[in-house]
């Protein structure tokens, strides 16, 4: 690509025990975990300790339980509460207040689809790497999230400072996004793109 380095990689509030909200899943259709955004596990208050700023928990350790329900919203997300109790084998309640908990904590950011980029129509997808100036990375970070395709930024150590992953329609777009849109930014000094040939998603796996 013109300038650029090219190398390629090959490499519903909780039920009682007598049973389930019908359909009910995790992450639903308006967003809301649980069912809705205000659902809430009665007498059960979440709050920061004294000291601690507002929005800034500190890391809660988690349990075996806990890991395992990670494990499995991570292979579907819109697993019902009663699904992953059985799974886990505790019961609905303590499933669904340990969920909960997660989500306030900030362990569990969200529930989204996981897409196959090449279907839905994006057939180039690459890694990109960035050296940009001193103490610009705010800056960058503010710019790289407006690029189309855009779905991974990572400032990391190393021989770059910035990891960006990148899906666009066709290597012609991709082009066009490394030399227009990335080399304009003022506080990038250079780039290397590693073009993905097969990508394999490690959260697919059922065998729990």
């Amino acid at each position: 690509m013109a300038d650029e380095q090219m190398a390629v990689d090959r490499s519903g509030a909780p039920a009682d025990a007598t049973g389930e909200t019908p359909g009910e899943t995790l992450g639903g259709a308006h967003g809301g975990p649980l069912g809705g955004a205000d659902a809430e596990v009665p007498g059960e208050a979440l709050s920061a300790p004294i000291g601690v700023p507002t929005g800034v928990l500190p890391a809660r350790p988690l349990d075996a339980i806990d890991r395992d329900i990670l494990r499995l919203l991570q292979t579907d997300g819109r697993a019902s509460v009663r699904s992953v109790a059985e799974r886990v084998h505790v019961s609905r309640a303590n499933a669904y207040a340990r969920i909960n908990r997660l989500i306030d904590d900030g362990v569990i950011r969200g529930f989204s689809a996981r897409v196959n980029h090449e279907r839905a129509g994006h057939g180039a997808s690459a890694y990109i790497t960035l050296k940009i100036v001193q103490n610009s990375w705010r800056t960058v970070r503010e710019q790289l999230k407006t690029l189309p395709g855009a779905t991974h930024i990572a400032l990391v150590s190393g021989d770059f400072d910035v990891l960006l992953l990148v899906h666009t329609p066709d290597n012609r777009t991709l082009r066009e996004l490394v030399l227009t849109r990335l080399q304009s930014i003022p506080e990038v000094l250079s780039t290397r793109t590693l073009l993905v040939f097969e990508e394999t998603d490690l959260n697919t796996d059922h065998r729990l």
